[in-house]
């Protein structure tokens, strides 16, 4: 529990640091217009139609709080690093419907049975302990509400990954770019190095451990439209980074009562 405790700190620690300049990292803001479309198009056909109730977990600085709200939904947006819900408050001042909880996704401490859906992106893989997470995202669900997952396996690069990778550190040899947020420093590696999916995350893993949890049914939903909307409004070097992981989408429901 206390190295759980210990690596739960570094990490927000970690996060809270890099929140200043999250969003001048490709794949952190969300452009408006063909990406931001993307991403919001499997809200928009499995969330159900608005107002709903949505739990949005790790909110970071609030890119995808409003891709959720803009949808006319009521959200509660959780995040554990103040430095992060800093800058998501700043982003949302003053609207209506939303609600900033500072809170471990782990744990949130909501109600039982208190959303319509839950939601996070690129938080699945950074769990410490994701099989209590689950538990309580089930249990916050009312029955019949849905999970929507935005994740990766941001530990193994597939083929074309591999020679976006090699381009990649060969561009950066002859002309260097900065890391601005951090990212891919020390710091990042030793961490990932001691999560549960330091080996990467798939969505077949997730899977059983859903319905471990309760979950029922799973579906896995296509990330590629994603990766083709990012690449219209991107140059070569981001181009490249669009095909370095595999990512994925999951949708989870909890069944309604019979």
């Amino acid at each position: 529990m206390t190295l759980n405790h210990d690596l739960t700190e570094e990490i927000r620690a970690h996060w809270s640091r890099r929140a200043a300049t999250f969003d001048m990292s490709f794949g952190h803001r969300i452009e408006p217009g063909a990406e931001a479309a993307a991403w919001a198009a499997p809200m928009r056909e499995h969330l159900g139609p608005a107002p709903r109730r949505v739990l949005e977990l790790a909110c970071g600085t609030g890119e995808v709080t409003r891709l959720i709200h803009d949808q006319g939904h009521d959200v509660t947006a959780l995040d554990f690093s103040e430095a992060m819900l800093a800058r998501a408050r700043e982003k949302h001042a003053g609207k209506p419907r939303l609600r900033f909880l500072h809170a471990d996704a782990t744990r949130t401490l909501e109600p039982d049975n208190s959303y319509d859906a839950v939601l996070c992106r690129h938080l699945v893989w950074t769990l410490v302990e994701p099989e209590a997470a689950f538990a309580d995202w089930y249990r916050v669900l009312r029955p019949g509400g849905r999970l929507l997952i935005y994740d990766g396996d941001w530990a193994n690069l597939p083929l074309a990954g591999r020679v976006a990778a090699r381009v990649l550190a060969l561009w950066n040899r002859i002309s260097p770019e900065p890391h601005i947020d951090g990212a891919v420093g020390e710091q990042h590696r030793a961490i990932m190095r001691r999560l549960p999916f330091a080996g990467g995350l798939r969505a077949e893993q997730l899977v059983p451990m859903l319905e471990a949890a309760g979950f029922s049914p799973i579906r896995q939903l296509s990330h590629a439209p994603i990766a083709r909307a990012q690449r219209q409004t991107t140059g070569l070097r981001n181009n490249l980074r669009t095909r370095l992981y595999d990512r994925f989408i999951l949708l989870a429901e909890k069944p309604p009562i019979a």
